[in-house]
């Protein structure tokens, strides 16, 4: 099964992170919380770069690292799968590790905007409650 596009990636271009790290880390977060199962199909390197509008080798940068890691592995014609891995393999201090980046990015902007702790936290709070 091929997951559709327009619900799988979402890339922020005047981010710090380079748009394939961008596309790393969301494969990852994923993956660990089993939007993506082993074996689904990821779309073609040329359909995400068409729809992302960005360069082909960056997307193809992107799924290189994931297949290097285990995360993904190739599947000779039909492309870019999740490998088969057991469920309990990220658990949830793994999960919470790969969030940790964006909240130290998003206490940094917090401590900019000089805004309280107990703020900054209800914040997120109120946000985690709110439906997709």
């Amino acid at each position: 099964m091929t997951i559709p596009l327009t619900h799988l990636f979402s890339i922020v271009p005047g981010s710090s992170d380079p748009i394939y790290r961008q596309l790393v880390d969301q494969v990852r977060r994923l993956v660990a919380g089993g939007q993506l199962a082993p074996g689904e199909t990821l779309p073609s390197v040329r359909e995400v770069a068409l729809q992302l509008t960005v360069n082909p080798m960056t997307v193809s940068k992107a799924y290189g690292l994931l297949e290097t890691e285990g995360v993904l592995v190739r599947r000779r014609g039909i492309g870019m799968a999740v490998a088969g891995q057991p469920s309990d393999k990220h658990d949830a201090t793994e999960r919470a590790n790969l969030l940790r980046p964006t909240l130290e990015r998003a206490a940094r902007e917090a401590r900019e905007l000089e805004l309280d702790p107990a703020t900054v936290i209800a914040l997120f709070t109120h946000i985690l409650k709110e439906q997709p």
